[in-house]
């Protein structure tokens, strides 16, 4: 096919097999640090236990990819919707990575980052609730849950620059640029809301309130995670909890905001997000994320 440079759509028609321009978000992060996603574990580490947690570090990023992509058309301002889904885009980026990595070191027929996202059933997904909680298009809460979240997954991913998992270093040297500048927007939001007006202020700290008791299963260690920390694979979050403690107030603090006195939720029998354990709003997030792969399994366009 000759090359048309005014042509929008003839990149969407050109294939070259691995190398086909759709075939978009989130390769770069491998390709520009220079890893493989078929690289073998690092010597003495389990690879299941290495699949494990790349399916957690994933899931977190896919399912609150898909959480944030929900503000598309619907945030107060066009820049809101672009910086959003920019942000979702992010993550989804991070999430393909480590969701090929997971289905490489599984050695399953068939098992493929696709077949992960969107085959799975909600008690075989990996990530922490902070992930799948709804928004309910309350513009305050997505701006705390974002400040949270960004806050925690910078924490950890700054430690991974160093883990001995080739794949698990590029996704942290990527992700930490990325994750910079979702905190700093989600901070300077925090202080527009909290130090506004008193509708503002009583919506943010409303929304802090409610989301605080999410922040205890960001700090437990699973078992896969401590096995894997003596292995120089991963890090132990909670590690990063007197960062995010520190990061969190000294944003609270500026936008007069009070921190929340709400104590933590616990696990259901020693489980929680990490084990499958997980809320209703994960089922919702799926059965809509999910249904046009399972409508039509194998399907492409």
């Amino acid at each position: 096919m000759e090359e048309d440079a005014t042509n929008a759509y003839q990149s969407l028609s050109e294939t070259t097999g691995h190398d086909d321009p759709r075939w978009a978000f989130g390769t770069g992060i491998v390709e520009e640090e220079g890893a493989e996603i078929t690289s073998p574990a690092p010597d003495g580490v389990d690879p299941a236990d290495l699949a494990a947690y790349c399916l957690m570090l994933g899931d977190d990023a896919l399912v609150y990819s898909h959480r944030l992509s929900e503000w598309v058309s619907n945030a107060p301002e066009l820049e809101e919707d672009v910086a959003l889904a920019n942000t979702a885009l992010d993550l989804l980026g991070q999430a393909r990575v480590l969701l090929a990595r997971a289905a490489h070191l599984s050695g399953g027929d068939g098992v493929t980052e696709d077949s992960l996202a969107y085959l799975r059933a909600d008690a075989e997904f990996r990530n922490v609730a902070l992930a799948e909680l709804s928004d309910d298009l309350d513009f305050a809460r997505a701006v705390a849950r974002l400040l949270i979240f960004s806050t925690w997954r910078l924490a950890v991913l700054n430690r991974l620059l160093v883990s001995t998992d080739p794949v698990i270093a590029a996704v942290a040297g990527k992700g930490v640029k990325e994750l910079t500048y979702h905190r700093d927007y989600a901070a300077r939001w925090t202080l527009r809301l909290g130090d506004g007006t008193a509708e503002s202020h009583a919506r943010m700290q409303a929304a802090l309130d409610s989301l605080w008791p999410y922040l205890g299963e960001l700090f437990r260690t699973s078992d896969e995670e401590r096995r894997l920390v003596e292995g120089g694979v991963a890090v132990d979050p909670g590690q990063v909890r007197e960062e995010v403690d520190a990061v969190l107030d000294q944003v609270i603090a500026k936008a007069t905001l009070t921190r929340p006195d709400r104590p933590f939720i616990g696990t259901i029998g020693g489980r929680s997000g990490r084990q499958g354990v997980h809320t209703e709003h994960l089922g919702h997030a799926l059965a809509e994320m999910q249904s046009l792969a399972r409508q039509h399994p194998g399907a492409t366009w």
